[in-house]
């Protein structure tokens, strides 16, 4: 080429850069994006459902909304009817297992007591007359009973479980006297106050442990189990109430007897135990050891206590996927395994002794998406197998009070929902509501595109999201965002129903980008192989996944793969900067929020769990300070400075990382705020949008946009 035409082909360089930088969107095209937002797009949706209010003789009622209006109905199950109704507007509902009243109080299956803290000690109170009686009388501060405050958790509400009689309580005695503080200060006019409180960490000598009691509250009578002390641990997540009361207990029905499981510091290691509730006995039944981690199933503890017969329900992961066992609670061996192939159980949630039926809810069978959960029953033999909602799509049942009927709604992430009444044999009675989106799709709305590519191993699927704009450019070649949230807990995707707003996606999508959602490999509802696929090296993050899954999804949609940008918070923060620092010529621009970038400086059971022990997991390799070096893209980093999740101290190890390595970022910090943002959020929606729009898509944002939740289309 000569120097005419390299001069000629430079100013068309020149020309064509300068009209990219002075490009820009306007406060119109934020507003269209707004409008994509859940307080915007709900109004456009007629026949939604809300949960079953369960009422006696099985009736319900629910609500619905339409563009007339909301509307309330009466189910009749034995008069086959729906009822238009103006009686419960307004009202709340709902069953659940237990029952909180005031102030963190606990209330008795009767209704008559209920259990609270006072002074590190527990007080039954009588309902009727308000009268306080004292049950213990030797908790001290950080030795208190019944107490939720160590990690992330530190609330004043008791954590115990009523027996079925009303008669005794099981709690703990949390003993974290030498356990290490966390501290956090305010950001005010004056000075700052201190927040302190026991939030142990992975390594430590010393974390919170748990002398296990049963309480007689009419006595009353404390008797401590003749076990060692528990580890502050659980069989189904993080904290000892993760299900919302005490986990992992299950009393029989007299309340002579508890059974209870014990977990291990690095949850390898499941002990069952019956005690006797009035001795104190203990007596050791059967025990799990697993490799990795053990878990009790997705969203809810799966084991049962069945002194009836005489038998122990069990989940375990043995055979590779989550399934459910019958044990001889005599002799803790196995008498069959209920349930299997390759699927997995998720959640029991009920239990028929008298016909020796269980009934639950599983992922793995739907040919379209194994992430997709239906409910099922089968008998305590392994036989009879039946899937009660045969529908394609992901389900969600509530059952009645007797057990005889069960709501079902059914969606996709494309396809909106219908929600049925039915028989606990699958028979249907009635159809509710059946979604109808004709008015929103209308607006000019979208569905995304569920997608399915091969993992980082080349052989895995992995199943995901897309969000396009509304209006594509056939010429044009798009930018990528990456949404992430890793895991190994949860996923990207969150929830496989039908949702007409998930987030933030499609209004980034309608600035111009196409965002990415994948589920990538170690993370829950697949099998257990699946799952741990990153076990003991969480830095993983599923990016090898997040990577090649763009790569393939390019050779379909207009992407621009010079330019993928990510973002994500708490896990996903840690995610983001991980993409950032060790894959820097693949990620061009990360938003990290509320990043756990140091899991030393994360409470020590959730590192612990999904990483190892300290002395057997290398966690130095894993903190992303180490590589903040290897940054060349733009990263912004976000924390709220009273983070009493993930302590921003994580965040501020980066930063001072990056700082010695003389690199430039951008950091907002929101001076009083916690793990979420709260009235802040909106805030950080729009600095997000702002950043992917100047410096993934290359033009200028509308200044300071202010977001608007009335926002009309």
């Amino acid at each position: 080429m000569n120097k005419y035409l390299l001069s000629v082909a430079a100013c068309a360089i020149a020309v064509s850069t300068n009209a990219q930088q002075n490009a820009s969107l306007t406060a119109k095209d934020y507003e269209n994006a707004e409008t994509f937002l859940s307080y915007n797009t709900a109004k456009y949706i007629d026949h939604t459902f809300s949960q079953p209010n369960w009422l006696e003789g099985d009736k319900f009622w629910y609500t619905t909304r339409t563009a007339d209006g909301e509307q309330t109905f009466l189910v009749d199950p034995l008069k086959k009817t729906k009822t238009l109704t103006t009686e419960y507007k307004g009202n709340g509902g709902g069953t659940q297992n237990f029952r909180r009243g005031g102030r963190g109080e606990v209330v008795s299956p009767d209704g008559k007591k209920s259990i609270l803290i006072k002074d590190y000690n527990l007080y039954v109170k009588d309902i009727a007359s308000g009268k306080l009686t004292q049950l213990t009388t030797d908790g001290i501060k950080d030795y208190g009973y019944a107490t939720d405050n160590a990690g992330w958790k530190h609330s004043d509400g008791a954590i115990l479980r009523w027996s079925p009689d009303s008669k005794k309580i099981a709690t703990f005695q949390q003993d974290q006297r030498n356990t290490k503080d966390m501290y956090l200060v305010s950001t005010n006019v004056g000075s700052p106050k201190l927040s302190a409180w026991k939030y142990p960490l992975p390594g430590d000598k010393e974390i919170a442990t748990i002398r296990r009691v049963v309480i007689d509250v009419e006595k009353p009578k404390v008797v401590s189990l003749n076990v060692p002390l528990d580890p502050h641990r659980a069989t189904l997540s993080d904290d000892i109430s993760s299900s919302g009361t005490f986990d992992d207990i299950d009393w029989k029905a007299d309340g002579t007897e508890v059974a209870f499981v014990s977990t291990s510091r690095d949850h390898k290691n499941e002990k069952f135990r019956i005690a006797n509730s009035e001795t104190g006995a203990v007596r050791e039944v059967f025990e799990e050891t697993v490799k990795t981690q053990f878990e009790s199933g997705q969203g809810a503890i799966n084991w049962r206590y069945l002194p009836s017969s005489k038998e122990i329900l069990w989940y375990s992961e043995r055979d590779n996927w989550g399934h459910l066992y019958l044990y001889d609670a005599t002799t803790g061996k196995v008498k069959n395994q209920i349930t299997k192939g390759n699927w997995v159980v998720t959640r029991l949630l009920k239990v028929d002794e008298k016909t020796r039926t269980l009934y639950f809810m599983a992922n793995g069978q739907d040919k379209t998406n194994p992430y997709f959960g239906h409910f099922y029953k089968i008998g305590f033999d392994g036989k009879k197998l039946v899937d009660l909602t045969p529908e394609v799509g992901n389900h969600t049942v509530s059952i009645s009070p007797s057990g005889n009927y069960f709501v079902n709604t059914y969606s996709q992430p494309d396809v909106p929902s219908v929600s049925n009444f039915r028989g606990m044999d699958g028979k249907l009675i009635m159809e509710l509501e059946k979604m109808d989106i004709s008015r929103l799709v209308a607006t000019g709305w979208k569905a995304p595109t569920p997608v399915s590519v091969k993992a980082a191993d080349g052989k895995t699927d992995i199943y995901g999201l897309v969000f396009t704009p509304t209006k594509m450019d056939a010429s044009k070649k798009y930018p990528v965002i990456d949404y992430i949230y890793p895991g190994p807990q949860g996923g990207s995707v969150g929830s496989w129903s039908f949702a007409a707003s998930r987030g933030d996606n499609q209004c980034l999508a309608e600035l111009g980008f196409i965002v990415v959602v994948m589920e990538g490999t170690s993370n829950p509802d697949r099998s257990k192989i699946f799952h741990d696929m990153s076990y003991g090296n969480m830095a993983e993050n599923t990016l090898p996944d997040q990577i090649t899954a763009i790569k393939q999804l390019s050779t379909k949609y207009p992407m621009d793969t010079t330019k993928v940008g990510i973002w994500g918070h708490s896990g996903g923060g840690f995610a983001t900067a991980t993409a950032m620092f060790r894959y820097p010529d693949f990620f061009k621009v990360g938003i990290s929020e509320s990043g756990n970038h140091e899991n030393r400086n994360y409470e020590d059971d959730w590192g612990e769990r999904y990483n190892g022990l300290v002395e057997n997991a290398d966690y130095e390799a894993q903190a992303n300070q180490n590589y903040a070096k290897n940054l060349k893209g733009k990263l912004m980093l976000v924390h709220g400075m009273m983070d009493d999740n993930v302590p921003p101290y994580n965040t501020l190890l980066v930063v001072e990382a990056l700082e010695k390595a003389n690199k430039s970022f951008d950091l907002v910090i929101f001076p009083n705020s916690a793990h979420g943002y709260g009235a802040y959020s909106p805030y950080m929606m729009r600095r997000r949008w702002d950043y992917f729009v100047q410096n993934l898509l290359g033009v200028q944002p509308p200044y300071d946009y202010q977001m608007k939740p009335t926002t009309l289309r």
